[in-house]
């Protein structure tokens, strides 16, 4: 008789995790509480445009190379991927604005023009990060989180001092360019942390973008999703959706013995979650939980975000598929986000136009925008307060690119802190899980195995390793390897 497992939730780890159960023998079921797979990661269409609801970024494409090489297949088996040039464009205020290129050779030249003798410095930075990148992804980050003594390898003693410094030392040591810092400090801001809470160690990001470069998946990046549920099926994984866990039973020895769905009992006596780590732990009694809310209201979480999903009736101008605002302080935004919680000043954003260079993404002659503001989780959501920050980064948005895009919007929608909350029961709203601060790496991060309750274990970005798309799909191997483990 095949060992069965139930998964809750739909998203990236969920998935991974669920394609290597199957693989293992396991008669594995997925429980969706929305009525569309793909957690985070859905799809939102109206009037022609297509939106990608949560993540919009492809970076490290050798991780997902990884995932489906272990079942003996290739990304673009399921998508196809175009390398963005310009990987993405900076703003840094009027007629001022840098573009990532897809190639070394010119950044290092974009450095040099900005800064003389930065190309050199950029050179040495990037010689550690690729080196932090390979000892990373090829192996710290597929640890279980288990113990501290999985981060003890010759590499890392040799690097000890990394994990003691921080991203903002390490930039700032020899680039004084404030456009510079800017885009070195940029991509950290995925893990979740302030640039100067990040350990240096964590410059491999660096590597990510100017080493690897920014790609899309042709039609978005939903369709990594629709890749991973048909390899999830071919392998006999079954999906139900509109499925909502109302509760993890367990028996009088803390054995997971059930789940009860929509209402209904269901007989499992193996669970992984990869829905929102404190909210599964809710699905508990209170005895069998093992964080408390004052372990969790004293966390570092990554922000929530304020999305506007718009449909313009023209192209846009002065921008790229991915674009940056970085035309205020970066510093007091992120202030506002994790020292003292409060609605922006004068926020950061970015844009994305996806039809830019995909013409799936919206009607001929028109243009799909995607716009995020980073926000504190947990603070107060309301239409007005949406309202409001629409219009203060369009009139940025439209003074900065001198074109006029507010009267060209066919439709809106917006989704934030309370929708985090509601549609996908994210802890105060946040969008992005747990910061990858030093005191939260690794073994310090939420256990993958329940403590508690026998048979219950844990997947996705509030355990090892992390927050984003790539560190998901590894979430779920580790879980998927821990759960075959103990078993």
């Amino acid at each position: 008789m095949k060992k069965e497992i139930h998964i809750i939730g739909s998203g990236f780890s969920a998935l991974a995790a669920s394609c290597y159960l199957a693989k293992e023998g396991y008669n594995v079921t997925v429980l969706e509480k929305n009525d569309t797979l793909g957690g985070r990661a859905r799809q939102y269409k109206k009037d022609g445009f297509t939106f990608d609801l949560g993540p919009s970024w492809y970076w490290m494409p050798d991780v997902f190379e990884r995932f489906f090489a272990d079942f003996g297949k290739k990304p673009s088996d399921y998508y196809t991927l175009d390398k963005l040039s310009p990987g993405y464009e900076v703003y840094f205020g009027e007629n001022s604005s840098l573009k990532i290129s897809d190639n070394l050779e010119d950044i290092y030249s974009m450095f040099e023009a900005e800064e003389k003798g930065s190309a050199k410095h950029l050179k040495t930075f990037l010689d550690s990060a690729k080196s932090n990148y390979e000892t990373a992804i090829l192996d710290l980050v597929y640890k279980p989180g288990i113990s501290p003594l999985e981060l003890v390898t010759t590499t890392t003693i040799a690097r000890v001092t990394q994990f003691f410094s921080t991203i903002r030392k390490q930039v700032r040591k020899n680039i004084k360019s404030s456009k510079l810092i800017k885009i070195l400090e940029f991509p950290v801001l995925f893990l979740g942390a302030k640039p100067s809470n990040t350990p240096a160690f964590y410059n491999f990001m660096n590597y990510a973008d100017f080493g690897l470069g920014t790609w899309h998946p042709r039609g978005g990046m939903y369709k990594v999703i629709e890749g991973m549920v048909t390899l999830a099926t071919s392998l006999g994984v079954h999906f139900q959706v509109d499925a909502d866990v109302e509760k993890i039973i367990t028996d009088k020895d803390k054995n997971v013995s059930g789940l009860l769905v929509n209402g209904q009992k269901i007989d499992t006596n193996l669970v992984l979650s990869g829905a929102d780590y404190h909210h599964t732990e809710t699905l508990l009694d209170e005895n069998l939980r093992q964080y408390s809310e004052k372990y969790w209201s004293k966390k570092t979480f990554a922000p929530s975000s304020l999305l506007f999903y718009v449909g313009f009736d023209k192209k846009i101008k002065n921008a790229s598929h991915h674009t940056l605002f970085f035309d205020t302080d970066f510093d007091l935004h992120a202030e506002e986000i994790y020292d003292n919680p409060k609605w922006p000043t004068d926020p950061l954003f970015y844009a994305n136009f996806t039809s830019m260079t995909d013409n799936t993404s919206a009607p001929e002659g028109k243009e799909a925008g995607f716009f995020l503001i980073p926000l504190a989780p947990g603070i107060e959501d309301t239409s007005a307060l949406r309202e409001e920050y629409f219009d203060k980064i369009i009139d940025r948005f439209e003074k900065l690119t001198k074109q006029e895009i507010k009267k060209s919007v066919i439709f809106k929608r917006s989704f934030c802190v309370e929708d985090f909350k509601k549609e996908y029961n994210s802890y105060k709203g946040n969008a992005y899980g747990m910061a990858n601060i030093l005191l939260q790496t690794a073994f310090l991060r939420p256990n993958i195995k329940s403590s508690k309750v026998n048979n219950l274990y844990f997947t996705g970005q509030l355990t090892v390793p992390g927050p984003g798309v790539p560190p998901a799909l590894i979430s779920g191997k580790i879980a998927s390897e821990l759960i075959k483990k103990n078993k």
